[in-house]
């Protein structure tokens, strides 16, 4: 049995702080003890529960936060930026049997800890055919094109709330609850690791590869929060405006769906000016 874990920053243990998550502050150095704490967890359960593999794709930020002595040996870890798959590279060459969404948030414009869309701000909405979508949404529904189950999530109380959309089957641990975007009632590291090691384990009985799941065509719709940017992203082939501030695609496969998204997120992110954004 092989699991791929997709591990994400801000729904880490502790975590409510932008400078928690942003990579070269004093907070992010602290963080990424807890955050490699939650992966590991999820690490140690898997094993437990039978896995033969544990792949970690780091898909926060620069993709280069976790602390790879710090994790249990028997795993490795995809470190690094520009994959094809981003937050889920690996799923995509036949031989994983389920995922694990660790350390995910809820989505742009929703309620919780830190949410967002691939960009911290500027994104204010993101809809998948008329339905708002978190990245979690998201990555679930490529990952299905290869067959593939969400197992496990992890994160605050609203993005495990989340999931139970996406991945209703998943087992669900929330690390803390979410009272405002920068401010939540956290758990200690030693309570959530045997919380997510436990989760984990039992999660490793619903790996088991499915058909791929062929649902498309896939309309994705962002809203930004300043009319330049919706601009931006029509140089994206296929991306045209459908407001003010608001753009959309559509695409045959979640594969190419999320390939466009982060073309138009990466182009948007070249387009933001300091302070005015």
């Amino acid at each position: 049995m092989k699991i791929l874990i997709s591990a994400d920053m801000e729904g880490a243990t502790g975590v409510t702080w932008p400078a928690d998550v942003l990579p070269g502050t004093p907070e992010w150095e602290r963080c990424r003890a807890l955050f490699t704490s939650d992966v590991n967890a999820a690490v140690l359960g898997f094993f437990d529960g039978g896995a033969d593999t544990v792949l970690i794709n780091e898909a926060h930020s620069t993709m280069r936060n976790l602390l790879l002595e710090q994790l249990d040996e028997r795993a490795e870890m995809l470190t690094g930026r520009h994959k094809a798959l981003s937050m889920v590279e690996g799923v995509q060459h036949g031989d994983v049997d389920g995922i694990a969404f660790v350390g995910y948030h809820a989505g742009a414009g929703m309620e919780g800890v830190l949410s967002h869309t691939y960009l911290a701000n500027s994104v204010t909405g993101v809809w998948l055919n008329d339905v708002r979508a978190s990245e979690g949404l998201l990555n679930a529904q490529v990952v299905a094109e290869y067959g593939v189950p969400v197992v496990l999530v992890t994160g605050d109380d609203v993005a495990c709330e989340d999931a139970l959309g996406y991945a209703p089957e998943a087992l669900k641990v929330a690390v803390k609850d979410h009272v405002s975007r920068y401010a939540a009632v956290c758990r200690t590291p030693a309570r959530t690791a045997a919380d997510i090691r436990a989760a984990a384990k039992e999660a490793a009985h619903l790996a088991v590869r499915h058909e791929p799941v062929v649902g498309g065509p896939f309309t994705v719709a962002v809203e930004f929060d300043a009319e330049h940017l919706a601009m931006a992203a029509t140089v994206v082939p296929g991306v045209a405006r459908i407001g003010e501030r608001k753009v959309a695609y559509t695409s045959g496969t979640m594969y190419e769906g999320i390939r466009t998204f982060k073309a138009v997120t990466t182009v948007v992110s070249s387009a933001i000016e300091e302070q005015y954004g």
